[in-house]
């Protein structure tokens, strides 16, 4: 190897060590654990009922740690994993606050709190927003999926 060629190649390893050892002591980022979603729900059954008026949610089975599915209009919809993202190993879930538009992991995990309409943090210790679900909508059908 010439003289050039190491004078280049030790920089770029240089580099590349020091992206490596970023990446592996950022601790911060967790993801939940993946679970696949897929399935849909007629909001003409009486189970769905309260889906079919905006500004209302429901709780149901389903994702990490259960999901809430909010109709933000009456085209729109927000669909999130209760999984809190404060301490993914925790494994805690999230409850909807009273407001209908809050929603917090309580005492027991860390009181961070996120914003239903988005899944965005609010306050607390958390950094990452919510796990958000992908949807399709085409009346009466919702389908929900990953």
């Amino acid at each position: 190897m010439s003289n050039l060629n190491k004078i280049i190649s030790l920089p770029f390893l240089g580099i590349l060590l020091l992206l490596l050892t970023q990446a592996k002591c950022d601790s911060s980022h967790q993801n939940i654990p993946y679970v696949p979603v897929n399935f849909d729900i007629n909001l003409n059954l009486p189970a769905y009922n309260s889906l079919n008026f905006p500004s209302e949610h429901l709780l149901i089975a389903g994702g990490s740690n259960g999901l809430i599915i909010y109709r933000y209009t009456m085209d729109e919809f927000v669909v999130l994993d209760r999984h809190s993202t404060f301490d993914i190993p925790l494994d805690c879930q999230v409850t909807v606050g009273p407001d209908g538009v809050t929603l917090s992991d309580g005492s027991e995990c860390s009181e961070s709190q996120w914003l239903i309409l988005d899944g965005s943090v609010m306050q607390g210790p958390a950094l990452l927003p919510l796990h958000r679900y992908r949807y399709s909508w085409n009346p009466p059908i919702l389908h929900v999926y990953n």
